[in-house]
């Protein structure tokens, strides 16, 4: 008479099976990874830096659009424009409208709801080609220059942490705050 395969057998292959992998991966868990080096805690406090729409987070420094233009003509332009009028998708920094006609092109000036949030982006993610390379100074400097080129602030009004703060951004209201919703 044949083997019959029954319920079973099929029940024992696939527990040993789950066994033999159980035991696999408790093996290569148990070794370590070793790559790269260990972050000290003055590298994982600079880590993420997150400046907040109320200011929490912002560093000490200041800048006005003046001081800005500089910096953006040397590391900024080149994606997005020498107006803020970019140069590919999504490095449009000047005009647009969220009222439009058509599908709302979403600037600086007509979209983003605090200017905490463009110092924020600045700071963590920009220059795109070698991020968070601008010091704390520049930051300012290159925010007020992009809030100027959107008429938001004069080229001469000096940015800091406390100032940042009380910049009136166009579409403040434009966003639900869900922060606190778990």
């Amino acid at each position: 008479m044949p083997n019959k395969i029954t319920p079973n057998k099929i029940f024992i292959v696939f527990g040993l099976v789950a066994l033999s992998v159980t035991a696999c991966m408790s093996t290569a868990q148990q070794k370590s990874v070793q790559l790269g080096i260990p972050v000290s805690q003055q590298q994982l406090q600079q880590f993420d830096l997150i400046a907040a729409p109320d200011g929490n987070g912002l560093p000490e420094g200041s800048g006005t659009a003046r001081q800005g233009r500089v910096v953006y003509d040397q590391r900024c332009q080149a994606c997005h424009g020498a107006n803020g009028e970019g140069t590919i998708n999504s490095t449009q920094l000047v005009g647009g409208n969220m009222q439009s006609a058509g599908p709302p092109v979403r600037t600086v000036g007509s979209y983003w709801p605090h200017a905490t949030t463009l110092f924020d982006f600045i700071r963590r993610a920009m220059p795109a080609d070698s991020p968070k390379t601008l010091s704390n100074t520049e930051v300012y400097q290159v925010t007020a220059y992009v809030l100027y080129m959107n008429d938001l602030i004069d080229q001469d009004q000096e940015l800091n942490k406390q100032l940042l703060v009380e910049i009136e951004m166009p579409n403040k209201d434009g966003f639900v705050d869900r922060s606190s919703i778990q």
